[in-house]
């Protein structure tokens, strides 16, 4: 269970499910930046090449006879000149698209240094939330930084403890997510 223990911090807008969705979202939108970045996204004349390639590969190796030798030699040297071709447009597509991947990495790195910065700011020195000490038993000194001492058997948990558990399980549930949906 958890409180919310003054109003700066309590059931309003940024209460403490609030501020982990928010953080959440913003590990899902650097999650989803690293999946497109990684995996990139295939033009339609990149995906014709490969299916090209792949079809004269196909035939190439069908042309197993001594007499058909000079045939599947020929279909092989095409399909090599289609794979550079292809991975020059690959090349061409990488450069074009790195740059956005950059500044969209980037502003996403900004709005949460921002987030972060002022979240820890408003709430620096304010509990967060109230936990039961027993739910915390090993962490509770640590999760109770700066934000007060606990007089009611509650733990007050502060903002910046709060952020760096709720960052690094945002970053787990991204983590399971993309592996079990995402990477098909």
């Amino acid at each position: 269970m958890m409180d919310g223990g003054t109003s700066a911090g309590g059931d309003g807008f940024l209460s403490p499910i609030c501020i982990f969705l928010l953080v959440v979202a913003l590990q899902t939108l650097d999650g989803l930046l690293e999946l497109v970045k990684r995996k990139g996204m295939k033009s339609a004349e990149e995906v014709q090449l490969r299916k090209e390639i792949k079809q004269l590969l196909k035939e190439a190796s069908s042309l197993s006879t001594p007499s058909t030798f000079a045939q599947s030699a020929k279909l092989r040297r095409l399909a090599a000149a289609k794979e550079k071709e292809l991975q020059k447009i690959q090349e061409e597509h990488k450069k074009e698209k790195s740059w956005s991947y950059e500044l969209c990495g980037r502003a996403l790195l900004v709005s949460k240094v921002l987030l972060y910065a002022a979240l820890v700011l408003w709430f620096w020195g304010v509990p967060v939330a109230a936990v039961p000490q027993h739910l915390l038993q090993p962490f509770g000194k640590i999760l109770s930084w700066r934000a007060g001492d606990a007089v009611t058997g509650q733990i007050m948990v502060g903002m910046v403890p709060w952020l760096v558990l709720t960052s690094r399980v945002g970053k787990f549930f991204w983590q399971k997510l993309s592996k079990s949906f995402l990477c098909y």
